[in-house]
């Protein structure tokens, strides 16, 4: 008859081997919201960069039917986007200088067009 006092179970985990897959796992987490959170502000980039493209295209393609200079806002849902446009003489004899820059908090994008003979 052998005596169960001396007999070593061995089914379980140490708490310093417990202690240390958390680390792991932990370390592996703060490292994917780090990665996700990057590259969400990359992709808000990129969408203001598209949206206030298209806005200084539509402006641009108003300024060739009424060239002038003005500054503004865009109606809903783009509310919160800035505009201004401006006609200059080029450095090439006979061309203008047409440009629009669209903003929005401290971003902005500025398209610019040369044409023929625009006046102010």
């Amino acid at each position: 008859m052998t005596s169960d006092r001396f007999v070593k179970k061995t089914g379980g985990f140490t708490l310093l081997e417990i202690m240390v897959a958390l680390a792991i796992i932990g370390s592996l987490l703060v490292t994917v919201l780090y990665s996700l959170n990057y590259h969400l502000g990359i992709a808000e980039k990129h969408e203001f960069v598209t949206v206030a493209t298209m806005l200084a295209r539509n402006k641009m393609s108003e300024m060739e039917q009424i060239p002038a200079s003005r500054k503004g806002s865009f109606p809903d849902p783009y509310a919160s986007y800035r505009y201004e446009t401006g006609i200059k003489d080029s450095s090439y004899p006979g061309l203008s200088e047409m440009w629009v820059t669209v903003s929005r908090d401290k971003e902005n994008v500025k398209l610019t067009e040369l044409r023929e003979n625009i006046k102010k």
